[in-house]
């Protein structure tokens, strides 16, 4: 028996979500739309310009976990923070969300990692990142009960960046095919696709990895195309699934010869777009560990999103249990 249905590894981050025009990202050379990664000096400098802001946990992996929660699944999570005042509030909220959570915190510097999120009034975010405390996960924090246990192991290609996580990466999904589990991984964003592309590319083709989440943008930067069609039939043959996002025309899922088009959830308001593809993967997860099919799996990542990204910050405030029952999808 599983002990969990999905164990999501990723940087522990605190997001600090504010408004803002398009001359603020212009002024201070924020490149829009990207995750860019930031020193301390740099973090402060921000923090010290931005307005009004939302600080809540966050990184996408979390908000993967905390999804599959509100679902109504069994989710636990690696990731690390530090003994201080925004790990504590890190530890309690994703423990609040229903998640299992047991990373011991580090004892020392750096500090806990905090993203700042600049949300433009599109909708668009741009996300400038202090890694601080995450990148010291490594293989000593792999829990291999939970590696064994859970029947999908879901992990951000942003991992990719700091190298103790790449051994721990590795060593849980050793662990997880060993019990007989899948491996999944997002590719994150293109510009992190760009770095490390034919690390991505080895890990789907030897069979590291077995499900891929991406969005357009993602998988044309996977295969230097500017085509998605071309895109798509190349990851067919890459790895098992590839379930691909593409904003308001939904998502594609391909296994196989099988291909499956998803209708993005109608909304009212675009107001936020932080978290759509991490909300998308619980849904998707949800689904595929209960034995749903994958239109039903994809429409329930649809839900998730479309409900995400109609408030400010990558947390679902509704039950996603409730909204996909009233859906009639569960």
């Amino acid at each position: 028996m599983s002990q969990y249905d999905v164990l999501c590894i990723g940087n522990a981050i605190v997001d600090i979500i504010a408004q803002c025009d398009e001359t603020f990202l212009t002024d201070n050379g924020i490149i829009k739309g990207a995750m860019n990664l930031i020193d301390t000096d740099r973090a402060e400098l921000l923090y010290a310009s931005m307005g009004p802001a939302i600080e809540a946990s966050g990184g996408s992996a979390g908000n993967t976990a905390a999804g599959v929660a509100s679902f109504g699944g069994r989710a636990a999570y690696f990731g690390k923070v530090a003994q201080d005042h925004l790990g504590e509030i890190y530890t309690h909220d994703i423990r609040a969300q229903g998640v299992s959570f047991d990373t011991r915190p580090l004892e020392s510097q750096p500090p806990t990692a905090r993203s700042m999120i600049f949300v433009t009034p599109d909708g668009e975010r741009s996300m400038n990142t202090y890694l601080g405390a995450c990148v010291e996960l490594g293989p000593d924090d792999v829990e291999a009960d939970k590696a064994r246990g859970a029947k999908v192991t879901y992990f951000e290609g942003y991992l990719w960046d700091p190298p103790m996580a790449k051994e721990a990466i590795r060593m849980t999904a050793k662990i997880a095919h060993e019990a007989g589990r899948e491996v999944s991984m997002t590719l994150s964003d293109s510009f992190c696709v760009d770095r490390y592309r034919e690390e991505f590319l080895e890990l789907m083709r030897s069979g590291t990895v077995d499900i891929v989440f991406a969005n357009s943008h993602e998988i044309k930067s996977l295969y230097q195309t500017a085509s998605f069609d071309e895109a798509l039939s190349l990851v067919r043959k890459d790895c098992k699934i590839a379930a691909v996002t593409r904003s308001e025309k939904g998502s594609v899922i391909v296994r196989g010869d099988e291909t499956v088009v998803i209708e993005a959830t109608s909304i009212r308001e675009l107001v936020d777009t932080t978290g759509a593809g991490d909300l998308y993967a619980s849904g998707f997860l949800f689904g595929y560990t209960q034995g749903l099919d994958l239109k039903r799996c994809g429409d329930l990542g649809s839900l998730a999103a479309g409900l995400v990204i109609q408030q400010v910050g990558p947390r679902p405030r509704q039950n996603l249990r409730r909204e996909a029952e009233q859906a009639g999808l569960i």
